[in-house]
């Protein structure tokens, strides 16, 4: 058996992601990688790739960075689990709450789905009601029911839990009112990512916060992308605005497994065992949700981001990444086909048939040809790690992959494309 047939065998989905699966890379893309290092993954037979999806957007510095390894294996040789609170435990909920200014109190988990759930456990508990309504535009909250039974993904889940969970649309204040105006006094929440693509509109986010408040509702921001990335502080001090609860992940430890639910104290404090007499909310209890290496590798994650200025070099490369790409996209007569936009610190790259539809084919198409120039960029996730000599092999590859895709949309991709086409996550049928 060859690696895919290998992992399927033993493992439902062949990975631990969905997005790491084989419907979501084209036939040419490596089946398994053994390491990684700086920007680049390689395989167990020495292939080398630069890669762009950066385990998944959680690796912000590069893999393998010394001084966050050293920072875990020290706290690893501490014992790494204890039997009560580690002061690594202590030190990394301080640095989070002396960091950001919305956040008073934090509770550490080891993923997303964790503390996005716990943030809607809180809001329930804070406010007594039970609908939470979330940002339908935003792709992913949690693996958890109230997320995947309000996409068509039902299987499994009962009506009764999913019904709870409405939806709105993002710069789309009115579509959030109308919520509020069916649902009176029984919304606890709203959750949404700062922003993905594009920026908020109009104060959007200041709008959601205010119309939050005014029903007595939650304002809950999801930065588990946009933390570590927009800006130290999170998307939140970008944007100027400060929410109720937020949740980070992804970028906090360079790839160690750290999530955090965190916000004021007046509202986490729901979870807190110090006030007699209160009616008890179990919160999250989790074994490993503070193990020590990775609260190591949080605290050394945030000091090289404060001595090298990750996040300006993220900026500055992304546009370098943006710019370069378009123009080469212009000078094939693609630009109408092929177009990488966003923003600058979180890019994403667009593909359009020669009708302007969204393609699919020929996103498998262009991720086939960059595979097979050394890039693997299923999606773009920018590091540290990237430097001139990665932008300028990006760019190369860029050029000859979209050689290939602009004869294909004249031709159609079915001509050029080996295998499959790339299938959505969320789809009902496999």
């Amino acid at each position: 058996m060859n690696y895919s047939e290998r992992l399927n065998h033993v493992i439902p989905g062949g990975c631990h992601t969905y997005s790491r699966g084989d419907d979501q890379y084209p036939q040419n893309a490596p089946q398994i990688l053994q390491r990684g290092e700086g920007a680049y993954v390689y395989t167990p037979e020495g292939d080398r790739f630069l890669d762009y999806g950066m385990a998944l957007r959680a690796v912000t510095l590069g893999y393998a960075q010394k001084d966050v390894a050293n920072a875990a294996i020290e706290q690893i040789w501490n014992g790494n689990n204890l039997t009560r609170a580690s002061l690594i435990e202590l030190q990394a909920a301080e640095l989070l709450t002396e960091l950001i200014p919305s956040v008073e109190m934090v509770k550490f988990a080891k993923n997303g789905s964790t503390v996005t759930t716990a943030a809607l456990k809180i809001a329930r508990a804070y406010t007594g009601r039970k609908y939470i309504a979330r940002c339908y535009d935003h792709p992913f909250f949690s693996f958890d029911d109230w997320f995947i039974g309000d996409t068509p993904l039902t299987r499994g889940i009962p009506e009764e839990y999913h019904s709870l969970t409405l939806h709105f649309h993002y710069n789309d204040i009115a579509s959030l009112q109308e919520l509020f105006d069916r649902y009176p006094g029984q919304i606890a929440g709203v959750i949404l990512e700062p922003a993905t693509g594009s920026h908020p509109e109009n104060n959007f986010l200041h709008q959601v916060q205010d119309l939050c408040h005014r029903n007595g509702a939650l304002f809950i921001l999801d930065e588990m992308i946009t933390g570590f990335r927009w800006h130290l502080q999170g998307a939140q001090t970008y944007y100027h605005v400060e929410p109720d609860l937020c949740t980070f992940g992804k970028g906090m430890a360079n790839g160690f497994s750290v999530a955090a639910v965190a916000g004021k104290r007046e509202y986490m404090n729901v979870g807190g065992i110090k006030e007699s007499g209160a009616e008890r909310v179990f919160l999250t209890s989790t074994t490993h949700g503070a193990e020590m290496c990775g609260m190591g590798a949080f605290v050394e994650t945030i000091k090289v981001y404060q001595q090298q200025n990750v996040i300006e070099h993220l900026w500055n490369y992304g546009g370098k990444l943006i710019n370069g790409m378009n123009a080469i996209a212009r000078e094939l007569g693609v630009a109408e086909n092929f177009n990488v936009y966003g923003v600058p610190c979180s890019p994403n790259y667009l593909t359009k048939d020669k009708n302007g539809e969204v393609s699919m084919g020929l996103r498998t198409l262009f991720s086939q040809e960059m595979i097979k120039n050394g890039v693997l960029m299923p999606w773009i996730a920018i590091s540290l790690a990237h430097g001139e000599a990665e932008l300028e092999k990006t760019l190369e590859a860029t050029r000859k992959s979209l050689q290939v895709y602009a004869r294909a949309v004249s031709e159609g991709y079915e001509k050029y494309l080996k295998g499959e086409v790339i299938k959505p996550v969320f789809r009902k049928y496999n």
